[in-house]
C-alpha cells in the first residue's frame, strides 16, 4: 500500500507511525552531532521543515522516549551511522517552539509566553519527583506551572529546567528552540518591537549563554538577528544562513528528493512544471525546491498547480515593506518582474528594527525570507554580493497579485480595468481622466509628493506589466531607434494598438508651460524614432502619448497617430 502524504504534520513521531511518506532528512543527526558549535543558529524559509527537524532530533535524543522510539529510525539513512545511533535516547531533551506565539498585544504576548513555558513544565511534571531537585526548585518549578511566577524567574525558566533535569538525570541537556523569532516579527509589525526585544532576549540569553547545563543547542527562525543582541557574547554560538553550506541540503527538497518522490507518486511527467512552480531556491549552492508547495500538489494533484506556499500565510511584512518602498524599489521590482536579475550588498544578519531603514535591508529580507534566490554570490572583503531573481513561478504570482492589489486600492477594480482598457483601445478622453484620478490617489496611497511624479510613473508602469502581460509586452526605459522611450505598449497581435509614452516633469516654480513640455515630448517621440521598434514587429497602428506633471497637475495629450 503506498504512503499517504501528511500536509502540516510537524510531529516526527506521527509522521513515521502514520505510514506517511517522509523525506529522509535523518542525516541531519549526524551533521549536528559533528559540528563543532554548542549553540547552531539555523535561519530558513517559513514552511520549509525547520519544525520537523527539530522534533526529528527530538526524538532520536530523548532519554525518556529511548524504547517506544528505536524503531522510529529503522531504514532511514542514519541507522548506518552506527557511532551515531550510539547515542540515541541518551540524552534530556527540551524542544520549544514559538511559531503560534502572535497576538496583537505585548500583554496578550505576555500571558502566551507564560502558557507556553506552563505547558513546558507540564511536560517534565515528573521532575516534581525526584529526590534529587530541593524544595526551593520545586517551589519554583510550581509557580511556573501555575504562571503566578514573577517575571524574573519566567525569565530563566528555559535555564532553570535544564538545570533541573541535569540534576535528576545528571547528565547536561540537548536543547531545541524552534521559530524564535516569531514574536519578534510579530512585535514589529504590532508596534511593541522594543518590548518584545526584552523579553526574548532575557529568556534566551538566560538559557545559551555561559549554561553549563547544556550539551548541544539548535536554533531555527526565519531570520539571523544576531545584532539585535538576543545572543550577544555567545562565543560558541554559530550561524548557517541559507547563503552558507552548512546543514544546505537538510531543509527544503533537493533534485533527487524530487525525483524519488515524483517516481513513487508516478508523477514523473510533472517534474517541469514542479521545476517551474516550486523550484529555484539555492541554500549554500545546493538547488532546493519548496517542500510545502510539492507536497501539497502531489496530493491534490487533480487541482493542478497552484502557489500553495505563499497562500498558507498573510505575507504582511513582505507587503508591509514593498508597499512602502521608495522609487528604487519599485524600479528594481520591475526588473525582477520582466525575468531579470539585480545585484545587491546582502547583510544576512538582519536588524529588524532597521528592515526599512534603506534598500539593501529590504532586498536582503526577501532573500532570507525566501521570496527572492541569489543565483550568484560573491564575498569581496567581508560584503556578501549577490545577484537576486524572483525564484519561481509561484513567487512571481505573489508579487503580480500584490502590484494588482495596490493598483486597486488606488482605484476602484472597475475604474482599474477600465483606465487600461481605454489605452489600449486608444480610447484616450477616457483614458486621460481616469489616469489623472489615479495620480492623484497615488500621491497620498504611495506617500510621495508633486514634485516627484516618476514615482507614480514607475508604479503606473508596474500595474500595467503585471495586469497587460498576457497580450501585451509592457517595457520601460529601454533603447529604440535613435534614444530612450519612458514606456513602450507592444501587443502580441499586431492587429492591435501599440502605444508609445513619453513622460515630462516640469519644476513647479519655473516659467515652463505644460503646453511646451507637451511639444517637446512629442516631438520627442518623433526625432528619436521611438515607433521604429514597433515598426520593425509590422505593428500597424500607433498612438503616441505625452503626459506632463507640474506639481500635483497632469495632462495627457494624444499625438498624430503612426500608422505602419
Amino acid at each position: 500500500m503506498r504512503k499517504t502524504i501528511q500536509i502540516g504534520t510537524s510531529d516526527f513521531k506521527k509522521l513515521i507511525e502514520g505510514k506517511n511518506y517522509f523525506v529522509d532528512k535523518s542525516l541531519l543527526i549526524k551533521e549536528f552531532i559533528e559540528n563543532s558549535a554548542d549553540i547552531i543558529l539555523t535561519p530558513r524559509p517559513r514552511r520549509f521543515g525547520k519544525t520537523l527537524n527539530l522534533s526529528m532530533l527530538r526524538y532520536f535524543f530523548d532519554i525518556r522516549t529511548k524504547n517506544e522510539t528505536k524503531d522510529l529510525f529503522k531504514d532511514l539513512k542514519i541507522e548506518n551511522e552506527k557511532e551515531i545511533m550510539k547515542l540515541q535516547g541518551e540524552y534530556p531533551v527540551i524542544f520549544i517552539t514559538f511559531k503560534n506565539q502572535k497576538h496583537l498585544s505585548y500583554d496578550d504576548f505576555k500571558i502566551g509566553i507564560q502558557m507556553l513555558l506552563s505547558n513546558l513544565y507540564k511536560e517534565h511534571e515528573y521532575l516534581l519527583e525526584s529526590n534529587n531537585l530541593s524544595e526551593f526548585d520545586k517551589a519554583d518549578f510550581k509557580e511556573i506551572i501555575s504562571r503566578k511566577a514573577p517575571v524574573g524567574i519566567f525569565s530563566e525558566a528555559i535555564s532553570n529546567l535544564m538545570m533541573y533535569m541535569n540534576k535528576h538525570y545528571g547528565k547536561k541537556v540537548m536543547l531545541f528552540i524552534d521559530e524564535y523569532d516569531v514574536p519578534i516579527q510579530e512585535a514589529y509589525l504590532r508596534g511593541f518591537y522594543d518590548n518584545m526585544i526584552v523579553l526574548i532576549r532575557n529568556l534566551l540569553t538566560s538559557a545559551l549563554k555561559d549554561n553549563p547545563y547544556v550539551e548541544k543547542s539548535l536554533i531555527t527562525g526565519i531570520l539571523r538577528v544576531v545584532k539585535e543582541s538576543i545572543f550577544s557574547g555567545l562565543n560558541n554560538l554559530e550561524v548557517n544562513t541559507l547563503l552558507r553550506k552548512t546543514f544546505n541540503d537538510k531543509f527544503g527538497f533537493t533534485k533527487n528528493e524530487i525525483r524519488e518522490l515524483l517516481s513513487y507518486y508516478k508523477c514523473e511527467d510533472d517534474m517541469q512544471n514542479i521545476k517551474k512552480w516550486y523550484n529555484g531556491y539555492i541554500f549554500g549552492g545546493e538547488v532546493i525546491y519548496n517542500p510545502w508547495s510539492v507536497l501539497n500538489y502531489l496530493k491534490n494533484t487533480r487541482e493542478g498547480f497552484m502557489p500553495y506556499w505563499i497562500n498558507s500565510s498573510s505575507n504582511d511584512l513582505i507587503k508591509r515593506l514593498l508597499l512602502k518602498g521608495d522609487n528604487n524599489i519599485k524600479l528594481e521590482l520591475e526588473e525582477l518582474i520582466e525575468g531579470n536579475s539585480i545585484n545587491k550588498k546582502i547583510d544576512d544578519s538582519i536588524v529588524m528594527a532597521e528592515v526599512e531603514d534603506s534598500n539593501e535591508n529590504i532586498w536582503s529580507f526577501l532573500l532570507m525570507s525566501g521570496y527572492l534566490k541569489a543565483v550568484k554570490t560573491e564575498n569581496i572583503e567581508g560584503i556578501l554580493n549577490c545577484e537576486l531573481k524572483i525564484p519561481n513561478k509561484e513567487v512571481l504570482i505573489f508579487y503580480r497579485n500584490l502590484i494588482e492589489k495596490w493598483f486597486k486600492e488606488a482605484l476602484t477594480n472597475q475604474k482599474y480595468e477600465l483606465m487600461l482598457n481605454t489605452l489600449i483601445t486608444g480610447n484616450i478622453k477616457i483614458f486621460a481622466g481616469l489616469f489623472k484620478e489615479f495620480v492623484i490617489n497615488n500621491l497620498s496611497y504611495f506617500d510621495i509628493s508633486g514634485k516627484e511624479p516618476e514615482r507614480v510613473y514607475h508604479a503606473f508602469v508596474l500595474g500595467m506589466l503585471v495586469s497587460l502581460s498576457n497580450e501585451y509586452e509592457v517595457k520601460s526605459n529601454k533603447e529604440s531607434g535613435y534614444g530612450r522611450y519612458d514606456v513602450m505598449i507592444i501587443p502580441k497581435d499586431i492587429s492591435k494598438i501599440g502605444i508609445i509614452i513619453e513622460f515630462k516633469k516640469i519644476d513647479y516654480f519655473l516659467d515652463d508651460t505644460i503646453e511646451e513640455a507637451t511639444k517637446e515630448a512629442l516631438r520627442q517621440i518623433e526625432e528619436k524614432n521611438y515607433a521604429q521598434e514597433l515598426f520593425q514587429k509590422e505593428v500597424k497602428n500607433i498612438i503616441k502619448l505625452a503626459i506632463v506633471f507640474k506639481g500635483k497637475e497632469v495632462r495627457v495629450t494624444q499625438g498624430e497617430n503612426l500608422d505602419y
